[in-house]
């Protein structure tokens, strides 16, 4: 079959053309953005056509799904439907491919990606798994059993989704253009973890505690009341150690190179899920050992004494453990945050915990907000200023005031946001490399 992406380059609408491609249908794609981006990796591995405007033909049997990004009145949107072809919605299409296979739909407010990346990594070396990680990251192979999808609920899209195991990493709020309060949040997970034979959700959380669920449910956390509980832990300069216990017994010992107890969590997931699909332990610890985070998520570059730290934070949750797991490896460096909010609807309605979250770095710098599909006059309080007045030692930059950032010595320095803050740090990053030569 023939798919046409538009918005090919978003971080799930490229793992979808992959994912699609690996299955052995002819895929292409448009794009608005012309530069490169992390999330075209491997579209450009498998030869995908992206394409930038509208001179090319389309195959009258091309079937299309395009990102909500895009408005229905974008050019390219109305030339498909005006040409008559077969349009599927996103999360449709993604929900079809995982009723082909067992599905692990990894669910949660955050963490999801992470969790993703754990499971698929340990599944692949092991048993062979198919992969959707919201990084850009894709593959399938239709001889696969398992499928690792990681499920989204913005809009309610991983509804569409068939997990036969449905993990629930936590639940807060957000995604608040698309949810009145908390407790509908809390009704839609539920609704996912109903699809599932098994649920496996952190205990910890009490959001995640008010789920209804009807299925089988696998608690983990640190407290004594979940099923499968880590205690013993270490967090050093070079990673995280604990022990694993279920049921009350003695699983094993792990070692992760990663940082902040929020990733302990999700290798209790990975370890659940993994150990109930067969796989040993020693394989899963020694898989865990060797684990490389996910694209965008703590990806670090040094320039003499300054580590430039990448992240995906974007919620008051996430920028506070990125800074939490900075100074867990980095105890004797200044931390600077440097965040870029995204959309006024997020930013409005987390606005407390994004300033709480923010004084807990050393120097916080703050951009203006980033935002594509809503009007700051719908949402008059949004503003980045009103963080910055309620943050100490906080101040305004923007990619034409980079060089702030070239007074701090002996500091890691975290670039925090889901939209393109990489154009900021490529630009510091630069300047630093021209300052050590």
């Amino acid at each position: 079959m023939k798919y046409y992406c538009i918005g090919i380059k978003g971080s799930g609408m490229a793992t979808l053309a992959e994912i699609l491609f690996d299955l052995g249908n002819t895929v292409s794609g448009y794009d608005d953005y012309k530069e490169y981006k992390f999330t075209q990796e491997g579209i450009d591995k498998r030869g995908i056509k992206i394409y930038y405007d509208s001179l090319h033909e389309l195959d009258k049997d091309t079937i299309v799904t395009y990102s909500k990004a895009f408005s229905e009145e974008h050019p390219e949107i109305k030339r498909v439907k005006d040409l008559g072809l077969k349009i599927i919605d996103y999360n449709e299409l993604l929900g079809k491919i995982s009723g082909e296979f067992k599905t692990i739909g990894v669910s949660g407010t955050h963490g999801k990606t992470t969790t993703s990346t754990m499971i698929s990594h340990v599944l692949r070396e092991t048993k062979g798994c198919n992969c959707f990680i919201g990084d850009g990251t894709g593959f399938a192979d239709k001889k696969n059993e398992l499928f690792t999808l990681e499920s989204c609920e913005f809009n309610k899209h991983f509804l569409s989704y068939h997990p036969y195991y449905a993990i629930v990493t936590n639940i807060e709020l957000e995604h608040t253009e698309c949810y009145k309060d908390i407790n509908e949040i809390i009704d839609t997970f539920t609704e996912f973890a109903n699809k599932a034979n098994v649920v496996i959700a952190c205990g910890d959380d009490l959001n995640v505690r008010k789920m209804n669920v009807n299925n089988k449910v696998i608690y983990y956390g640190f407290n004594d009341n979940n099923d499968v509980i880590a205690k013993n832990v270490k967090l050093t300069k070079t990673g995280s150690s604990f022990d694993v216990y279920m049921n009350g017994d003695l699983y094993g010992h792990f070692d992760i190179p990663l940082f902040g107890e929020h990733m302990i969590l999700n290798a209790l997931a990975c370890i659940t899920v993994c150990d109930m699909e067969g796989v040993s332990r020693e394989d899963i610890h020694d898989l865990l050992k060797t684990f490389e985070n996910a694209k965008r998520r703590f990806k670090e570059h040094t320039f003499g004494d300054v580590v430039t730290i990448d992240d995906y934070a974007h919620h008051p949750t996430e920028v506070k453990v990125t800074i939490e797991s900075a100074r867990q490896k980095y105890p004797n460096k200044e931390i600077v945050g440097v965040f870029l909010p995204n959309t006024y609807s997020r930013t409005e309605a987390l606005m407390d915990g994004f300033i709480d979250a923010l004084k807990t770095a050393d120097k916080a710098y703050v951009m203006d907000i980033h935002c594509d599909r809503e009007r700051q006059e719908d949402y008059p309080t949004a503003s980045s200023d009103n963080i910055i007045k309620e943050v100490p030692n906080a101040e305004k930059i923007s990619i034409e005031t980079v060089e702030k950032l070239l007074k701090h010595d002996n500091a890691a320095i975290c670039f925090m946001s889901c939209t393109n803050i990489y154009e900021i740090l490529g630009k510091f990053e630069a300047l630093l490399e021209n300052k050590n030569d």
